[in-house]
């Protein structure tokens, strides 16, 4: 396609009297993972669910696949939605469901697909996240780790353009958070996804991203390759990469 695959102009956004978002502007080209990188509560996760249409801003546009989503009547909306696959953070499964049903949700209640395709299909997408014979489990039944798999497995079902990960590491141990990363990283060159990460975790940032962007007060402070923002002279952008508590983000007294 001409241009890029997301376009992000001018947006704002507050909830009552706190401003999270004061002119964010970038873009994502296709087949290209862009990370968002911040704090807890600078605004990442409202970022995404504005992306994916989920909040409207107040303002700006969000542009993926050259539609303006700010500008679409609901059915129009769904349909742009049906191009993305999204990646909650706490995986977000239903417990009433078994494995399969959750993988194939979407296929049933959002593309007509008969009960008999769906599974066959969520089988498919459970193997390609590296997860076998556990179909008719329950989410009650699964590690952190399987159940983020199985929430990735759940948003490339339908096989979107565009994934969407809400820290997709949080919560795991070191050795399961490196799986998920090269997970994400294989799925890219499989599909030639287009893809936006929200993370804090600097290891699964730098492994996953073509591009790195930091969200601070509401704004994008800086964005880069990967080895540009490990070398960036701005002091904010250093303290949070580095995890240090000396610096100019402000931090709790202890």
């Amino acid at each position: 396609m001409n241009g890029p695959m997301i376009r992000v102009a001018d947006l704002r956004k507050s909830f009552r009297s706190k401003k999270v978002h004061d002119g964010i502007s970038f873009e994502v080209r296709e087949g290209e993972t862009l990370t968002v990188i911040g704090g807890s509560g600078s605004g990442k996760s409202v970022l995404l669910k504005q992306v994916v249409g989920l909040i409207r801003p107040d303002s700006g546009g969000i542009v993926i696949a050259g539609q303006d989503i700010t500008r679409l009547d609901e059915d129009g909306l769904q349909a742009v939605q049906k191009k993305m696959g999204y990646v909650f953070q706490e995986a977000a499964l239903f417990d009433s469901m078994t494995v399969a049903e959750n993988v194939a949700f979407g296929l049933c209640s959002l593309m007509d697909c008969d009960a008999g395709s769906a599974f066959k299909i969520a089988k498919q997408r459970l193997s390609l996240v590296g997860l076998y014979d556990i179909e008719n489990l329950r989410p009650s039944q699964l590690s952190g780790g399987m159940k983020k798999r199985v929430g990735i497995a759940r948003a490339i079902a339908m096989g979107p353009e565009i994934l969407l990960y809400d820290e997709p590491t949080t919560g795991l141990d070191p050795v399961m958070s490196d799986v998920v990363s090269e997970l994400i990283l294989r799925l890219k060159m499989q599909s030639g996804t287009t893809t936006i990460a929200v993370t804090h975790d600097m290891k699964s940032a730098y492994k996953i991203s073509d591009r790195i962007a930091m969200l601070y007060e509401g704004k994008i402070l800086e964005i880069g390759a990967p080895e540009e923002i490990r070398r960036s002279k701005n002091p904010i952008v250093q303290q949070f990469i580095t995890g240090s508590s000396q610096g100019p983000i402000p931090v709790p007294k202890v």
